[in-house]
């Protein structure tokens, strides 16, 4: 099955504006974060391409600069799994991969695992990965995002809170029989999944908060 990953790449970020190409990153590692990840992620073994999709004319005038494949989308996105489809729709894939672009520690081995998950399951329309929390600060950081998984190994809930939450313990993580996982911010669909559901009606909620808070209007949003 042809896979293919694409790193939306937005210029406009609420906490660090231009992240992805900060030149305060190059200057001490050499590659700006974009590039880090890109390099990163066209190690694995099992995808046919890798592409940022971008609405910054900047960012894809420094991906072509470093031999990078790079995509322009529209402006009026509110996230990146917008940015995502708009080059999906134009792929010839089976399987798209969603890798962040702040992830410059992301192993390639992480982008293999996901698109074997998913090609090994012949009922699974999207995969993803976790991995086991050994930190206990970590528990109660909103900034890591925290899955329960069914006996299948299906997710049934993600959140940033503490799921499951074991109530009266002071140590949640040494609690007889829990396992805390901390989910990758990596996934992989099957390309007419991804490209063909229709909004659920969170997303429509979140849609609208983001109207209200960047002065969108909603025949702003494609």
């Amino acid at each position: 099955m042809k896979a293919v990953v694409i790193i939306p790449a937005r210029y406009a970020s609420t906490r660090l504006p231009c992240k992805l190409i900060l030149p305060e990153v190059k200057s001490v590692t050499g590659r700006y974060i974009i590039e880090h990840v890109y390099q990163n992620v066209k190690q694995a073994k099992r995808i046919h391409k890798v592409i940022v999709a971008t609405d910054n004319q900047l960012i894809y005038d420094i991906v072509r600069g470093f031999g990078g494949d790079v995509e322009m989308t529209s402006v009026s996105y509110t996230s990146g799994t917008d940015r995502i489809a708009e080059v999906a729709g134009r792929l010839d894939a089976d399987i798209i991969v969603n890798v962040q672009g702040d992830e410059p520690e992301l192993h390639a081995s992480a982008v293999d695992q996901v698109i074997d998950a998913l090609v090994g399951d012949n009922v699974a329309v999207m995969a993803t990965v976790a991995n086991v929390i050994t930190d206990t600060s970590e528990i109660n950081n909103p900034n890591v995002v925290k899955v329960v998984l069914d006996n299948r190994g299906y997710a049934l809930y993600f959140s940033r809170s503490q799921i499951p939450f074991v109530r009266d313990s002071k140590d949640p993580i040494n609690e007889p029989g829990i396992t805390f996982l901390r989910h990758l911010g990596i996934y992989a669909y099957r390309r007419d999944f991804y490209y063909n559901t229709p909004n659920s009606r969170l997303r429509l909620w979140n849609m609208l908060k983001s109207w209200n808070s960047s002065g969108l209007s909603p025949t702003d949003i494609k």
